[in-house]
């Protein structure tokens, strides 16, 4: 699955998240092990032992497609 958002693009493939930030050619990968999904924030967070980053996105909607697409439960805080 790939989506598109204001900063750049999330791809899922498999087992992994990438995210490729168009303003400074930077691309984030995680496990999706690692990932969690935040609600009302729109956060998509990586917390693993191999990396630790955030990214917030434009709306639930993108949150609720990527937990579609991975299975990850979106915690509400």
């Amino acid at each position: 699955m790939m989506m598109e958002f204001s900063q750049g693009k999330v791809i899922v493939a498999g087992q992994e998240i990438v995210v490729r930030l168009n303003q400074a050619s930077v691309t984030l990968q995680a496990h999706i092990d690692g990932v969690q999904l935040l609600l009302p924030g729109c956060v998509l967070l990586a917390n693993g032992a191999e990396c630790k980053w955030s990214l917030k996105l434009d709306n639930q909607q993108q949150v609720e497609q990527i937990a579609q697409a991975t299975g990850i439960e979106i915690i509400t805080v």
